[in-house]
């Protein structure tokens, strides 16, 4: 089988991780934030619930870390493509490198 199209299996299921990823941040995050909606509206205590508010904090924090994980994965996998020998992309995301710096700010020393 051609290297491109190997390659581009592997990259359509890493794009589909990091999405599935991402999706689960915005899902633990709006959990977070509907826990603490909910005991505002029913007027409890900061302590109500407090432990189950920590354990979702894990499940961000773990969350995180796994997101970090599989950026860097993708940084190996686009060197392992180099070093296979496959040097076409397709197109894809805006990188941070690509970025433009913010305009009207200045460095502060």
């Amino acid at each position: 089988m051609e290297k491109a199209f190997v390659a581009q299996r592997v990259a359509n299921k890493l794009f589909a991780t990091e999405a599935a990823v991402d999706a689960a941040m915005v899902e633990v995050a709006g959990m977070m934030a509907e826990l603490m909606q909910a005991r505002k509206d029913l007027g409890l205590s900061a302590t109500v619930g407090d432990t189950a508010c920590a354990k979702v904090a894990d499940a961000i924090q773990a969350l995180a870390a796994a997101r970090s994980a599989i950026v860097e994965a993708h940084s190996q996998l686009d060197e392992t493509r180099l070093r296979v020998g496959i040097r076409t992309r397709m197109g894809g995301l805006i990188k941070e490198e690509q970025l433009e710096p913010p305009k009207g700010l200045r460095e502060v020393v």
